[in-house]
């Protein structure tokens, strides 16, 4: 589960997201407590690519800046800023080993396994998103100690892929 503090327009909200059991494209996604079902027409689709949204059954234009800076809703645009609880930051990779996306994509490849020593720089994983091919490094020397991916997956941006210890 990856846990978020969301703002939109100076409005934070505290966000979980964890993927749903509905299959490929299926989130479920508490904000500020409430579950709420989040599905992606196309799970495959790029982040650039994906023009709307269902929730709880309720369809939504959206289009987003491919930095997730800026959301166009039918209200408008509105600013965003998106922290991972876990690091505490924005930024996809932190310096303690967990590797993360810094974009939303599909996993092509996998590089690595679990329990391989890896050096700082190393390919571990392939991330296709807006139609390239994005090789994810580790950021440190060490023994990988856990892959949270597989080929073939949907991953959102900041979400964990790989530990190395």
């Amino acid at each position: 589960m990856t846990k978020l503090i969301t703002t939109i327009e100076n409005h934070t909200f505290a966000v979980e997201v964890e993927r749903g059991n509905g299959g490929r494209g299926e989130w479920q996604v508490r904000v500020n407590g409430e579950l709420l079902t989040v599905r992606l027409p196309d799970a495959a689709a790029s982040f650039n690519e994906i023009e709307w949204l269902v929730v709880d059954g309720r369809p939504y234009e959206i289009v987003a800046d491919p930095d997730l800076r800026w959301l166009k809703a039918y209200r408008g645009i509105h600013r965003v800023e998106i922290k991972d609880q876990a690091d505490g930051g924005t930024r996809p990779r932190s310096g303690d080993g967990r590797i993360k996306a810094p974009i939303p994509g599909l996993i092509n490849r996998v590089m690595v396994s679990q329990g391989e020593i890896v050096e700082a720089g190393q390919p571990l994983l392939v991330l296709e998103a807006m139609k390239m091919e994005n090789e994810i490094r580790a950021g440190r020397d060490g023994v990988v100690s856990a892959l949270h991916v597989t080929p073939g997956q949907s991953v959102t941006r900041n979400e964990l892929l790989a530990e190395i210890s």
